[in-house]
């Protein structure tokens, strides 16, 4: 059965940490074995991992091209594996996939993380300690014996399972929607992407988001969050809210944006409406220099980052919004509750975060597919070197002790509301990837509506399908802004409502 992860950047490092892949050259069933026992018991709460055989490694990196495995030894590795994994206590069986990579074929074993750690296994598959078990456990990207404080750590994780990763007894597998799970896996690049005589429960056991018994499949939470239309009805308050102050936190003049739905599209909502509502370019010209400087108020990446911290680890049973508060002179986002009690305020002013365990191993998982982070414990970091070379003051990272709250500050670049700059332009500022393609469209967009035109044909001008969510993406922020306008305002939903360029867009293209 196909594997809901692109295999290159699996093989290659770009999706999952080194620590959660093990590469080995040829079959070796007892360090197999151990290492299935270790990534089960997913002491760290990372999503287990993968053994990926018939690949060399060298320092915990794949020598590529793969030496491979003879095809006809795959069948019986298969068999051997099987018989192994009865000899866990209790058993466990992971998901073994032999795939062919440049042109070669390497068996690689998905094993998640157990639903009924602690695991053991067999000290040795000889005859004389054969009946002797051990706990194993994953230190950094090594399989070792569990000692004495480690055991009492399994001991503590019996029966706990993360809460993305349990059963949703409100929902039915008919709530997670076909389409949502095709788009991600169309762009994540799985092979399980159009795989043909699979039928829908099928393909929602393959990837993991369904558990139960066979007269009760139900949904796990991480399904829902990301393959339901609105979690929001199984997940209460499981979005994003932004308030933005017009002046002081106190004063009645603010406007509330709410963003419902899978929590990746909440993200990307949110962030497309940040950068055309809030994010700004600024130009300040040097008299000694050819070239202006620019900087903008907030730089995007912080941002980013940011925000997909917040979502990330976020608890989702505790029934609060990640808020996002914007004030004249900063931005807070605001997550409940706050990192692991192995984290002190001292580390997060230095910027150093390493978390012991994460909350979320499954929403990290379609988080990092989807490329909106790399996990590692980068976010931070990323964070302060973002304001860092935007010429922003420091990020300021808050949390009480008690762990309650979880507060991101970035304040305004000092310049950012000096009168004589010139006048900011709104930023469409994105990822590198995909900059110029987000501002050639709202360069069309605005040219293409010099004459007013409907919304189906603004967005398909700009090649994209008539679905609301991409007039909520792509037409709905530039009116906000300002640089489109409706014809009809009184009405939105006119019959015969089309959109045109103001004077403001206008500028913008001129």
């Amino acid at each position: 059965m196909a594997l809901p992860i692109n295999i290159k950047d699996l093989i290659t490092g770009q999706t999952v940490e080194w620590e959660r892949i093990e590469f080995k050259e040829g079959w070796n069933p007892e360090d197999v074995m151990h290492t299935i026992c270790a990534f089960a018991n997913d002491i760290n709460n990372w999503g287990g991992g993968y053994i990926i055989i018939g690949i060399k490694e060298d320092n915990g990196r794949p020598v590529l091209p793969p030496k491979g495995l003879a095809p006809e030894t795959i069948n019986n590795i298969q068999k051997d594996l099987l018989n192994l994994c009865n000899r866990l206590k209790p058993h466990f069986f992971p998901i073994a996939e032999p795939v062919r990579f440049q042109g070669k074929y390497v068996l690689i074993i998905w094993v998640f993380g157990g639903q009924n750690r602690p695991y053991r296994a067999p000290i040795s598959l000889g005859k004389k300690k054969e009946k002797e078990y051990a706990y194993y456990i994953r230190r950094f990207s090594n399989t070792v014996k569990a000692q004495f404080e480690d055991e009492k750590e399994l001991l503590s994780l019996a029966g706990t399972i993360p809460y993305d990763d349990r059963i949703c007894h409100l929902a039915d597998v008919a709530d997670l929607k076909l389409p949502l799970i095709q788009s991600f896996l169309k762009e994540v690049e799985s092979d399980l992407y159009g795989s043909a005589n699979m039928d829908f429960e099928q393909l929602c056991w393959q990837m993991r988001i369904v558990d139960g018994t066979t007269e009760y499949v139900k949904p796990r939470n991480v399904g829902i969050l990301f393959f339901n239309d609105l979690p929001q009805r199984f997940i209460p308050l499981s979005q994003i809210e932004i308030v933005q102050f017009k002046s002081t936190p106190g004063a009645d003049r603010l406007s509330e944006k709410i963003f419902q739905g899978p929590i990746h599209q909440q993200i990307r909502d949110a962030l497309t409406y940040l950068k055309n509502i809030v994010l700004k370019e600024y130009i300040r010209k040097v008299s000694d220099r050819a070239e202006s400087v620019r900087f903008y108020n907030y730089p995007y990446i912080a941002l980013k980052e940011g925000l997909v911290n917040a979502m990330y680890h976020r608890s989702y049973e505790i029934r609060e919004p990640v808020e996002i508060r914007i004030h004249p002179d900063k931005i807070e986002i605001l997550s409940f509750p706050g990192p692991d009690k192995s984290i002190k305020q001292s580390d997060l002013d230095k910027g150093i975060l390493v978390a012991r365990r994460y909350r979320n191993r499954r929403i990290g998982e379609f988080l990092k597919e989807l490329k909106l982070t790399e996990g590692r414990c980068t976010g931070i970091p990323k964070i302060r070197k973002g304001m860092k070379k935007n010429g922003s003051p420091e990020p300021i990272f808050e949390t009480d002790d008690g762990r309650s709250y979880f507060l991101t500050t970035l304040m305004i670049h000092p310049e950012a509301t000096i009168s004589e700059q010139e006048s900011p332009q709104e930023s469409v500022q994105v990822s590198e990837q995909v900059s110029e393609q987000v501002s050639e469209q709202v360069i069309q967009i605005l040219k293409f509506c010099k004459i007013p035109q409907k919304k189906q044909e603004i967005l398909t001008s700009i090649g994209l399908s008539t679905a609301y969510m991409n007039y909520k993406r792509y037409i709905f922020p530039l009116v906000q802004e300002g640089v489109l306008s409706m014809t009809h305002p009184e009405n939105p939903r006119h019959w015969n409502q089309k959109y045109v360029t103001t004077n403001k867009g206008l500028k913008i293209i001129e």
